[in-house]
């Protein structure tokens, strides 16, 4: 798993010479109504086990959360389950909003 900084992952969005990622936002549906990253498909953390399949295998994933540690447990258990090729957005939208896109509503 791969850590990248919310200005990479804006760079990498704003490439349109590159396949977009799969934004996987696995905060609660509160935090999610409070602000999100346009396009993230949003799997709560404790139903990804359930919804793995809802991934696509051979995409890049970006595993969002509020601060990076929950993604990066979520994005640990898509490694052990055959995605290959996963990010961790460190930080989380937390660091997004503040290096990124300082009109997001942060908590």
């Amino acid at each position: 798993m791969k850590q990248i900084a919310p200005r990479e992952l804006a760079a990498w969005l704003g490439d349109a010479s590159r396949a977009r990622p799969v934004l996987l936002d696995v905060r609660e549906g509160w935090e999610v109504q409070t602000c999100a990253i346009a396009g993230s498909t949003h799997i709560p953390m404790g139903e990804v086990p359930a919804r793995a399949a809802e991934v696509q295998k051979g995409r890049d994933v970006v595993v969002i959360c509020h601060h990076g540690g929950r993604s990066m447990q979520v994005a640990m258990y898509l490694e052990k389950n055959g995605h290959a090729k996963v990010h961790n957005l460190a930080g989380g939208v937390d660091s997004w909003a503040k290096t990124v896109d300082p009109s997001m509503p942060v908590y």
